[in-house]
């Protein structure tokens, strides 16, 4: 990915970057988190705990400041993300953080991010 297409997709509004992330996952069967003897959380503003999820390594590196700064990008196979960890978050009661930057994130329900996740896998059948 070059500098220009980076800095395209991060000033994107949260919707489009949610679309950017599905097709990306999809097509490369990896999703990506930030690590450090545990996995990064946010709290929604509501109350609700939401763990982060990027589309490549670049955007998780790019987040990884301020309370973030000692978490190291780290990934995350597809289908243990779709089959564990989003069973495993909804049964705990968590949301999905779509693609943060720091102005703004898509915090999706599970159910729908599993959804549009099948639906777009179903095109590279």
């Amino acid at each position: 990915m070059n500098q220009q297409e980076f800095d395209s997709v991060l000033k994107q509004p949260s919707a489009i970057r949610y679309e950017y992330f599905i097709k990306k996952v999809a097509d490369y069967e990896e999703v990506w988190g930030l690590f450090d003897a545990g996995w990064a959380t946010a709290d929604d503003g509501q109350g609700n705990l939401c763990i982060p999820f990027f589309p490549r390594e670049e955007f998780a590196k790019h987040c990884a400041v301020a309370e973030w700064s000692r978490y190291k990008p780290k990934s995350i196979d597809l289908y243990s993300f779709i089959e564990t960890w989003l069973a495993g978050m909804k049964k705990d009661n968590l949301k999905a953080s779509i693609f943060p930057t720091n102005t703004n994130t898509a915090i999706v329900e599970i159910d729908i991010l599993v959804t549009d996740l099948h639906t777009e896998l179903e095109k590279y059948e």
